[in-house]
């Protein structure tokens, strides 16, 4: 065990209070004076956040117990009176945000990630650190263990004690669970990989971690290996409702409804349990696409402001084309299943008018600003370079197969991707993933991006799709639940009418929550935020307004009652057809055999 010049001490104090102590220990301080920072966001999460909002009552002393001064620089700086001794940085932190981001304490369990608790010093970023972690005091927290990836120095595993880092990167990129959890661990590539769940939960933990083991195994076969790791860490929060997923370099912090967890006796894949393996398996493609292969924007990190790239369709996008397509290809989906998946994806991207104005490129770009802070009016003028990028990637592996006689596929773009930059941790410069996939194939593929990834033109899915017997529709959706993947099954003697806004509950009717371009609500006048209380004279609620809606056809006036505010208005709303922005991706009935070849070597190989 060795203290390093950087050292810190980090103890929950106060659970009850949701706080945690910090000491930030620094033995060779500039004479000049210190300047300490903590980020503004967190790599993986694109959006300002100031942290620096939680840090209670910051103060600086010397080792032998004289007080520094301290002043305010910024809003998340601050800079401590020089002096030539070691300086003790006393610091709290308040932790009351149950997400994946930053850091959650309360009296049965903590959670925090090094952006939210850890001051930088700034000059000294590159420095070995180390960091000792403490139990809080009282008998009701004896059993409390601690989950992490990060590299113990002289703590025992899962223990409380010394733990150390190489520099504040890698200091603030290994998140700490705390508490009294369930625990579960498998090997992959000689590698530990420890599951651990903390919440209430009835999770069948050996066939959870066949699963993910299968999901691991299928990745690192693509990439050939598994970064260098001494253990993987899969951080669950087990919740009643509640999702999300934070990467990091040799884990990962998720955010789960426990009933998507399986049980034992089950045996099948619950649509809840397949939407939390995709989340894993995610989470975990990007320990090399993200994490290792990073866009040059990110070598380094500056977490003191935004850091703009256009590159996120592929760091994401491709992610997100994976994490399903690793469900089928490690066998826990049918094929079926994934097409379903598949299906649901590009209805989140027909469903937003939002594709025709922002290009996914300028999504990437516009992250911080659109993307991240949506509002009412999202469907209607932002494109996800998540789900757009996911089809962009579909699109990319099915036109390097046909360029290449199926020779070449997106998954030798990612392993190149990752010799060539991830490996060596070189930074990937703007248009270098579009240049790379033309070299692969030796056509010039940059119509292809233009038209899709830096235009607004929607993506020939179904061309695309049908050369590998697949076929693509569309179709209206049936209800607002209706999340699109599967073809109608009950017969419909009318063309589906809309209001054309999305449907919330509210206690005093249905609130209108996004009114969508064009729709008959627009046009009507109605607004995002009105409560619609009568249709017609007949009250209506969340639960029976499309019910209603449907015992009209096109073209019927209604007379619609709503709260705007506290004000009671009226609107004449004439009914539209519903459109036909549900996808729907199924097997052709007859197929030939090579569109049979050509379906397994894109669904069934990575080598």
């Amino acid at each position: 065990m060795s203290q390093k010049n950087i050292h810190y001490i980090i103890k929950p104090v106060s659970p009850e209070a949701h706080l945690f102590k910090v000491s930030c220990i620094i033995q060779q301080p500039d004479k000049r004076g210190i300047i300490l920072s903590l980020p503004t966001w967190i790599p993986g999460s694109y959006m300002i956040r100031d942290f620096a909002k939680n840090v209670v009552q910051l103060n600086a002393s010397t080792q032998s117990g004289y007080s520094l001064e301290v002043s305010r620089q910024a809003k998340s700086r601050w800079k401590i009176q020089a002096c030539e001794e070691t300086v003790i940085v006393h610091y709290e932190v308040y932790a009351w945000d149950l997400s994946v981001r930053t850091a959650h304490l309360d009296t049965t369990h903590g959670f925090f990630n090094g952006t939210s608790v850890f001051v930088m010093v700034e000059g000294q970023d590159d420095q070995p650190c180390s960091v000792e972690i403490l139990p809080p005091n009282g008998e009701q927290y004896q059993d409390w263990r601690i989950a992490t990836s990060m590299t113990r120095d002289g703590a025992e595993l899962y223990g409380f004690g010394q733990y150390q880092a190489k520099d504040y990167d890698e200091l603030v990129d290994h998140p700490v669970e705390m508490g009294d959890f369930t625990l579960a661990t498998f090997e992959v590539a000689n590698t530990p990989h420890d599951v651990v769940i903390t919440g209430h939960h009835r999770a069948d933990m050996p066939r959870l971690c066949s699963d993910l083991k299968k999901i691991c195994e299928t990745h690192i076969g693509l990439f050939g290996e598994l970064p260098k790791m001494e253990r993987y860490t899969f951080l669950v929060m087990a919740v009643g409702d509640g999702y999300g997923g934070l990467e990091h370099r040799a884990s990962t912090s998720l955010l789960c409804r426990r009933n998507d967890l399986p049980l034992k006796e089950q045996d099948e894949i619950t649509d809840g349990y397949r939407t939390f393996l995709g989340l894993c398996s995610h989470e975990y493609f990007h320990t090399w696409n993200i994490k290792r292969i990073k866009p040059q924007a990110f070598l380094p990190y500056d977490l003191s402001q935004e850091t703009l790239t256009r590159q996120l369709w592929a760091f994401e996008g491709i992610t997100s084309y994976y994490d399903d397509l690793g469900l089928v290809r490690s066998g826990l989906i049918t094929k079926e299943s994934y097409l379903e998946l598949l299906g649901q994806t590009a209805t989140r991207v027909w469903r937003g008018q939002g594709r025709f104005k922002q290009s996914v490129a300028d999504s990437s770009f516009d992250a911080w600003t659109k993307f991240y802070k949506q509002d009412e009016n999202a469907p209607n003028a932002i494109v996800s370079y998540y789900t757009k990028g996911a089809l962009i990637a579909l699109a990319l592996d099915l036109t390097l197969r046909q360029y290449s006689n199926n020779e070449i596929s997106l998954d030798d773009l990612m392993r190149q991707l990752w010799q060539d930059y991830g490996k060596p941790e070189i930074g990937v410069k703007e248009g270098e993933i579009e240049k790379l996939a033309s070299e692969l194939v030796d056509v010039d593929l940059s119509d292809f991006f233009n038209q899709y990834l830096y235009n607004t033109k929607d993506i020939p899915l179904k061309k695309l799709l049908s050369q590998i017997g697949i076929d693509f529709t569309l179709r209206p959706a049936t209800d607002s639940d209706d999340i699109g993947g599967k073809p109608i099954t009950s017969n419909i003697h009318k063309t589906p009418v809309t209001l054309g806004a999305r449907i919330v509950e509210n206690i005093a009717g249905a609130m209108l929550s996004h009114i969508f371009d064009n729709s008959a609500s627009m046009q009507a006048g109605l607004a995002a935020g009105d409560v619609v209380i009568a249709l017609n004279g007949i009250q209506v609620n969340k639960a029976n307004i499309e019910k209603i809606i449907n015992t009209y056809t096109i073209g019927d006036k209604l007379k619609v009652h709503a709260f705007r505010r506290d004000e009671l208005m009226e609107f004449d709303l004439i009914l539209q057809n519903a459109p036909e922005d549900t996808c729907v991706f199924l097997e052709k009935n007859t197929i030939t055999e090579d569109e049979s070849k050509l379906q397994d070597a894109w669904l069934l190989s990575s080598n």
